[in-house]
């Protein structure tokens, strides 16, 4: 089959609002087949999700609707003059420009526009172009022309549009001069995110977009999704943020996409439930099948009965075999086991300041306990240093102040979200066996499987693996070497949800200690026994998991509310029925003065109409034509004119509006 990148749709095909359309489509690897069968549909302004277990192709499905690489089986089509913005996954902004200069760079345009508006300004103004009216008239044409457009592609709040978005990803203005290359990796990963959406494209195809987001960020990127413009297909392991941003998904299989039009939670519903109906018909199906196949065995040599038994078979033979449903797809299966016994206090850190410049720390004082048994979630927003903490706590690198003090038979096992344990041209087998030399093959290839590596992935180097799989090879590693306190980094990032759960599962059952760094709420939720919430100005702990971290929160709010509410001079209330009697006068008196206001303005409009008419009749007249000098002090009179009747007409209407809410 022949790939299109883009495929023109006739105009009346761009009504069914469909602006992206996979048929049939399919990718194959060293002559296997990845996936193949796939249809999908994007249609204006939707919310699509994928979903699928790790290695089942999701991003390189991904990569061919963003039309980077073709498939091998199939076609995408997409509607005409469409605008598609991709995100890969863990990308990040390469540039020698500032941020704010690198986020200019999107409406060069619009630029170039004000800058052409500010130069036909300065003709107009020139005394010597009113000597020539056609050319006077020509350049006033096209200053109105593009005046018009400048305002409407948002000229004049573009530079509030890129403040708002920076500001959302958590860069503020003292960012802005900052040279993208002395960024982290995560804060120029936020920032390919922010230009993207900034670039305003009609779809943006979104490979796991919440890796690198603190929860913070997270909220405001939820909110901001919900209301943008263009569509959005995106792939996720945040389940919350799948609840709150994706309308319909689907579900990437081997052979086919099966399309559900909810979100999350309900397509694990929908999915459960046709499952459940699956396996129902198919046992009542076997059940028919062996009761006819039976009857068939029993009576085919009988006399008496073998007409009965041949229609029976006749019977069997038409009927449409429904296929044994699938279950739940094979999954991670591992425990952490430590092989000795820490004391019971694990680690301390005191007066601890985290940072790489000590002129610019990163936050601090930090001081917490970790002691046998706790599992603490460290969180906070990015680039206040959580990711440096631990570090600091394992001696990758020295606190700017204080120290972390660890007690007696800790051992450590760290998993870094960067993945830089691994080495990338080793295979898989030899990235363990390296490690436990002494180990024999098999159980090597047994540890591996039980993380879902089979026999072709083990031979793979480890720069060839998705990110899902690196991440599971790094759990492997960890899980091998026994420690009893794990220090765990973003370790839910690149996993699938399935995985997730077993990780979950696995922290939960473990009879060591957890130190980690996540973003994601429901991980959090389901296993901290303590939050540390990392600022500038130091930690704070919390004794529970998200939802009593939640509740404090709240409890705080409503403190402050409180305090600021007695902090308020007080004021005796009214009794109800006079009060209301005096709201009532009030808002009498308030919609009477807002007729008067109305009705004022609107005669003030049509005065200043009349006169803008009598001037503009006065500018034709044949002396005034060829008097330059005359033409120009009339037209400033016009144009002052003119700026009064728009002021009097937006004060007119916003008059209108707030009167419309007495009726």
């Amino acid at each position: 089959m022949c790939y299109i990148v883009t495929k023109n749709i006739e105009e009346k095909d761009v009504i069914t609002v469909i602006i992206m359309q996979a048929q049939q489509v399919g990718r194959t690897f060293d002559g296997n087949d990845l996936f193949t069968g796939i249809n999908l549909e994007v249609q204006t302004g939707s919310r699509v999700g994928l979903v699928g277990p790790n290695g089942i192709g999701k991003t390189t499905l991904l990569e061919i609707l963003a039309g980077i690489n073709p498939p091998d089986y199939g076609q995408v089509t997409t509607s005409k003059n469409m605008s598609i913005g991709y995100l890969a996954q863990d990308s990040g902004l390469d540039s020698n420009r500032t941020i704010f200069a690198e986020m200019l760079t999107i409406f060069e345009p619009l630029i170039a526009m004000e800058k052409r508006m500010h130069a036909l300004e300065a003709q107009i103004a020139d005394p010597k172009l009113a000597e020539d009216q056609e050319q006077y008239d020509q350049v006033m044409r096209q200053y109105d022309q593009i005046q018009h457009d400048f305002q409407a592609q948002n000229g004049y709040g573009y530079q509030a549009e890129i403040r708002s978005v920076l500001h959302g990803f958590q860069f503020d203005d003292t960012t802005y001069d900052k040279p993208i290359g002395n960024l982290s990796g995560g804060e120029r990963s936020r920032l390919a995110l922010a230009k993207l959406l900034l670039e305003h494209h009609d779809l943006i195809i979104l490979d796991e977009p919440t890796n690198h987001l603190d929860i913070d960020t997270l909220t405001w990127l939820e909110g901001y999704l919900k209301t943008y413009s263009g569509a959005i297909l995106t792939v996720s392991h945040d389940q919350y943020f799948l609840n709150h941003v994706v309308t319909e998904l689907y579900e990437l299989t081997p052979s086919k996409s099966i399309h559900y039009k909810t979100n999350y939670s309900g397509y694990l519903k929908q999915k459960a439930d046709n499952l459940a109906l699956a396996w129902k018909a198919y046992e009542k199906q076997q059940e028919e099948i062996h009761k006819l196949q039976d009857f068939v065995d029993k009576n085919i040599v009988r006399a008496s009965s073998t007409k009965q038994a041949q229609a029976r078979r006749k019977q069997l033979e038409k009927m449409d075999v429904l296929a044994k449903p699938q279950g739940r797809e094979k999954t991670v299966h591992f425990r952490f086991t430590p092989e000795t016994t820490s004391g019971n206090e694990v680690l301390k850190v005191h007066d601890a300041t985290v940072g790489y410049e000590p002129d610019e720390p990163m936050a601090g004082p930090i001081n917490f306990q970790v002691n046998k048994g706790d599992r603490i979630a460290i969180i906070g927003q990015n680039g206040v240093g959580k990711s440096t903490l631990l570090k600091s706590v394992l001696g990758q690198i020295p606190f700017l102040k204080g120290q972390a003090q660890f007690g007696t038979n800790v051992t450590t096992g760290y998993y870094d979200q960067d993945q830089h344990q691994l080495h990338w041209n080793k295979s898989v087998l030899d990235e363990i066996w390296d490690d436990h030399p002494t180990m024999p093959e098999q159980a090597v290839r047994s540890a591996l499987a039980a993380f879902l590596f089979d026999a072709d992935d083990i031979t793979k180097t480890v720069a060839d693996l998705s990110g899902g799989q690196k991440a599971r090879l790094e759990l492997t590693k960890l899980s091998l070497k026994h420690d009893n306190f794990l220090v765990l980094d973003e370790p839910t990032n690149h996993l699938d949800i399935n995985s997730k759960e077993v990780l979950e599962s696995a922290l939960a059952d473990f009879e060591g200690t957890v130190l980690f760094v996540s973003h994601d709420r429901y991980f959090i939720n389901e296993l901290a026994t303590s939050i540390v919430e990392i600022e500038p100005t130091g930690g704070t702990m919390f004794l529970g998991n998200w939802d009593y971290y939640q509740e404090k929160l709240l409890e705080k709010e409503a403190e402050r509310a409180e305090a600021q509410a007695a902090a308020q001079p007080e004021t005796v209330e009214a009794p109800t029925a006079a009060k209301n009697y005096q709201q009532s006068k009030d808002q009498q008196r308030a919609q009477r003065k807002l007729e008067r206001e109305v009705a004022k303005l609107e005669e003030q409009m049509e005065s200043l109409d009349q006169q803008v008419s009598d001037l503009q009749e006065q500018m034709t007249a044949p002396d005034v034509l060829s008097d330059y000098v005359k033409m120009g002090e009339l037209q400033t009179q016009l144009d002052a004119l003119n700026q009064k009747a728009s002021e009097a007409e937006d004060a007119w209407e916003q008059a209108s509006l707030e009167l419309e809410e007495f009726e």
